[in-house]
């Protein structure tokens, strides 16, 4: 292939989908990878190969990266991007939920990074850029949970770019405001929901998931010796 093997979670819808279009029609072979398969078939996308998987099934992901790689030559760059957002105040809310989050938002992510980094450090070069959220760098009502995990991804995110800074391999953490996504339905409070709704709608609308998908596809354009550490990125009227 002309161009290195990019690989996507969580890319059924959302960010994740409008990155694949973005990827794909900069000439990149893509791996897209999520629990529903239909909807990425849907894309019909070249030189994709769509694998159902749970981001939190340790060996899935390293196999079906593994396919792509036979397929496409190794991967060049690792968009984790799958991702749950369950609200609630934790003394009413299901603790069940709040491991389902770190499930998905951390261990996936740590998933995903396992199956690739050791072949990019080898290699000398690769980019990793994992989805977070400006709730990884403050806290909102409601949160707390999932502020808990989306803080996790920054820390790891510079944790390993300052561990393999020397191998030639980057990784960055992209952090959006409110997006247009399907991320609030995953939500099962539904006073929390109307009221998310309600602020989205004073401050003027989310932006679209194909403005995160433009900073992502910024962050791997640079030079190779160019790491975009971090891209902070929502509505203009969103004041927090």
């Amino acid at each position: 292939m002309s161009k290195p093997l990019v690989v996507i979670t969580g890319a059924s819808s959302g960010i994740g989908a409008a990155t694949a279009q973005a990827f794909s029609a900069a000439g990149h072979p893509l791996l897209l990878l999520s629990r529903r398969l239909d909807r990425m078939e849907q894309f019909g996308l070249p030189e994709t190969l769509c694998i159902g998987v749970d981001v939190t099934d340790t060996a899935a992901v390293k196999a079906a990266i593994e396919q792509a790689e036979t397929q496409y030559g190794p991967v060049g760059c690792l968009v984790n991007n799958a991702g749950v957002m369950l609200l609630g105040q934790v003394d009413v809310q299901d603790p069940a939920e709040w491991q389902t989050m770190l499930n998905v938002n951390v261990m996936g992510v740590l998933n995903g990074i396992h199956a690739v980094l050791a072949g990019m450090k080898q290699r000398g070069a690769g980019t990793i850029v994992n989805i977070s959220s400006v709730a990884g760098r403050k806290t909102f009502p409601d949160h707390a949970a999932y502020c808990a995990t989306k803080f996790a991804v920054h820390a790891l995110t510079e944790n390993i770019r300052e561990e393999v800074s020397g191998t030639g391999v980057r990784l960055a953490v992209i952090a959006p405001g409110v997006v247009e996504t399907e991320l609030l339905s995953h939500t099962t409070d539904e006073g929390i929901k109307a009221g998310y709704q309600e602020w989205k709608q004073d401050i003027g609308g989310a932006i679209g998931p194909e403005v995160v998908a433009d900073a992502i596809m910024f962050a791997y354009n640079q030079p190779p010796n160019v790491c975009i550490r971090e891209i902070v990125l929502a509505p203009t009227s969103q004041q927090a």
